[in-house]
C-alpha cells in the first residue's frame, strides 16, 4: 500500500493509526534513506502508544535501543544503523524483545532474524516537506 504523507502531520497521523493496532509480538520495520523520517515516525508511533505527546523520545543510534512501557505492552525501540550485521542482536536482548512490541529502524541489518510477519514501512522523501510511505504485511489490519 502506498500512501502520500504530505507533512509531518500525516506522518504523525499514520503513526498514530499503527500505534492503535499493534500489539505484542509485533515487529515495525522503519526503512528508508537518511533524512527519510523514520526517527520522526518512530517518535510519533511511542508518543501515540504511551499517550504522552511530551515523551522524550531520544534517537537511540547510540544506546541501540530504548524500551518503552505502553498500554498494549512493552515496546522495544531498535536502532541498527551501528550494527553491520544481526550478531550484535542478541546481545541487545533481540529474543526477549520479540515476545514483546519490536520497533526497528534500519532492518536490513537483521539479515536472517527478519520477522516474516513484520509490517515493513519504507518512506521516502518526496517534494518539500512530503514523504511517501509504502506499507507491506499486516494487510488484513491495515484494511479496518
Amino acid at each position: 500500500m502506498e500512501l502520500q504523507l504530505p507533512d509531518l502531520a500525516a506522518t504523525i497521523a499514520l503513526a498514530t493509526r499503527i500505534a492503535a493496532i499493534m500489539r505484542p509480538g509485533d515487529a515495525i520495520l522503519l526503512e528508508g534513506p537518511l533524512g527519510a523520517g523514520k526517527t520522526e515516525f518512530a517518535r510519533a508511533l511511542l508518543r501515540a502508544a504511551t499517550a504522552t505527546q511530551a515523551l522524550e523520545v531520544p534517537s537511540p543510534t547510540f544506546t541501540l535501543v530504548q524500551s518503552y512501557d505502553t498500554p498494549r505492552g512493552t515496546l522495544h525501540h531498535f536502532d541498527l544503523w551501528r550494527l553491520t550485521g544481526s550478531d550484535g542482536l542478541v546481545e541487545l536482548g533481540w529474543d526477549d524483545a520479540r515476545d514483546d512490541i519490536v520497533l526497528v529502524e534500519w532492518p536490513d541489518r537483521l539479515g536472517k532474524l527478519a520477522p516474516a510477519s513484520a509490517l515493513t514501512i519504507r518512506l521516502d522523501p518526496g517534494p518539500g516537506e512530503s514523504r511517501i510511505a509504502n506499507l507491506t504485511g499486516w494487510t488484513d489490519r491495515l484494511a479496518r
